[in-house]
């Protein structure tokens, strides 16, 4: 079938080429999956835009999600493509409290990528997974022509059981939620950055690529059905996630700068750099909205947890403002956190 025999709503925006601002999960990435693979896929699983579906099955439910990594360069300080590609799944299943089981792996190999370094991104990997405790069940593997890639890429699909009984989603924020992180934000963006172009700092900044299952677990056993959404920040970061968050259950959101939590290090960096710490890339934190009542109690569990050390309660979900992420400044002043609209760090996962 011709492409134009197809009624497609393109172009998508402005270009008639796909750009890099269309991977930055801003506005430009919404924009092409509202008018491309929404339209193309229509279906009520993946209509509603969560991290992972929700699958009916004959007893109980199953969340399913996939993603495809890219990251330039594969090594980097804290991880790799290898370990960053089962985290990512891991975390996206998660997403609905679900326990993971099963991941597929799919690899495109640039013609001329060393085996050495395939074999380091194969045993982060193994490593990365066995911390998860998944298994890569099944997987494939495509070379392309040198100069047609850029050394691998990586695309990971995982399904997790869901052994919980609560409604927990992207739709499901009401007003007087409590908006909690599970540590610094921005860490992983910088150390991809500080890598790329060669910049060192006083203080390291290593990426916190990490598997999130067993902190979600910890913090859903003590909050149960007081735990309404959970997200994990990544492509765009922390404002992109609760702009989403945001635009599905029709609330807006406020947070307090104060109570962001950045390491010194980072801040410097984006300070120097020009980057605001809540657009950058993260790949070991996990929003959670919880009712009010819970908040102290997932705090704990959060901070009780070694990846939740540096937890903080750092917004609530408000009725006005539908659709809108805002920051209270200390002077008390608030600016809009809007949804990115370009990439500040392309090819960041």
């Amino acid at each position: 079938m011709k492409p134009e025999d197809i009624s497609c709503p393109l172009p998508i925006g402005e270009h008639d080429t796909v750009q890099l601002s269309h991977g930055s999960g801003g506005r430009m990435t919404q924009d092409l999956v509202s008018r491309l693979f929404l339209w193309a896929f229509d279906n009520h699983h993946l209509n509603r835009r969560d991290d992972a579906a929700l699958l009916d099955v004959a007893r109980g439910k199953l969340a399913f999600s996939t993603d495809t990594f890219v990251v330039d360069p594969i090594f980097f300080p804290g991880g790799s493509i290898g370990d960053l590609a089962v985290n990512g799944t891991v975390n996206d299943l998660c997403c609905h409290g679900g326990i993971p089981r099963y991941l597929s792996a799919g690899f495109v190999l640039e013609e001329g990528l060393l085996l050495t370094e395939l074999k380091s991104v194969v045993v982060a990997m193994k490593r990365a997974a066995e911390a998860a405790r998944v298994s890569i069940v099944c997987g494939d593997t495509k070379v392309v022509n040198r100069g047609k890639g850029d050394k691998i890429f990586v695309n990971t699909s995982g399904l997790a059981t869901i052994e919980h009984p609560y409604r927990i989603g992207a739709d499901q924020l009401r007003p007087g939620d409590r908006i909690l992180i599970n540590g610094t934000i921005g860490d992983h963006g910088v150390a991809i950055l500080s890598c790329r172009q060669g910049l060192s700092f006083q203080t390291p900044i290593e990426s916190d690529t990490a598997p999130l299952c067993d902190l979600v677990q910890a913090v859903l056993s003590q909050v149960g059905e007081g735990l309404h959404a959970m997200r994990d920040a990544t492509r765009g970061g922390v404002a992109a996630t609760l702009n989403e968050l945001a635009a599905s259950s029709d609330v807006g959101i406020q947070l307090q700068s104060d109570a962001l939590p950045v390491a010194p290090a980072v801040r410097g960096a984006c300070e120097l750099l020009g980057l605001d710490p809540l657009y950058v890339a993260n790949e070991g934190k996990m929003l959670f909205v919880v009712t009010p009542e819970v908040a102290a109690i997932a705090l704990n569990a959060l901070r009780a947890h070694p990846q939740g050390v540096n937890a903080a309660i750092i917004g609530e979900v408000v009725a006005e403002s539908s659709g809108m992420v805002s920051v209270r400044m200390p002077l008390g002043t608030s600016r809009i956190v809007d949804m990115p609209v370009g990439e500040q760090l392309p090819r960041i996962c």
